[in-house]
């Protein structure tokens, strides 16, 4: 029996992941955790709006993104992060591409001591996908059953 066309390529699969996207700018974190100091502290950030495109359809894809970081020496500059997912409105790429390309730009951006950024998107055809990526400094990366691993250059 013949095997059917592959619908999708590998252009696909790659497509967005080296997109040039605007530079997430930082600030001095003033409460970073020390030895001396428990004030480490955790910071969330909700995008419910995200908005990107599939490469292979070019129909539009939703979702909530949720960022949660701990700040080591720098914190994320919320207007140049809202700028930077605005980035991806018209930007053909793979949802589970998305949320480790962004988890790693946070990462090289703010270099936290831990970041988990989960992307829940808006159901299409009666399936919803939820995929989540994580950094941790002191463990490297990690993943699960239902995370990523994410490479910081």
């Amino acid at each position: 029996m013949k095997r059917p066309a592959r619908a999708y390529t590998d252009e696909h699969a790659t497509a967005g992941v080296n997109a040039e996207l605007p530079e997430i700018e930082t600030w001095p974190n003033q409460y970073r955790a020390s030895a001396s100091s428990c004030t480490g502290y955790e910071i969330e950030i909700e995008m419910p709006e995200f908005t990107s495109v599939c490469p292979k359809t070019g129909l539009p894809d939703h979702g909530i993104l949720i960022l949660r970081y701990v700040p080591d020496r720098l914190c994320l500059e919320l207007k140049s992060l809202k700028m930077y997912t605005l980035a991806y409105r018209n930007l053909g790429i793979f949802q589970e591409n998305i949320v480790n390309r962004m988890l790693a730009d946070v990462v090289r951006a703010a270099r936290p001591l831990r970041a988990t950024l989960e992307g829940d998107f808006t159901p299409r055809g009666g399936i919803s996908t939820r995929i989540t990526a994580s950094y941790d400094r002191a463990g490297s990366q990690r993943d699960g059953s239902r995370q990523g691993t994410t490479r910081v250059d």
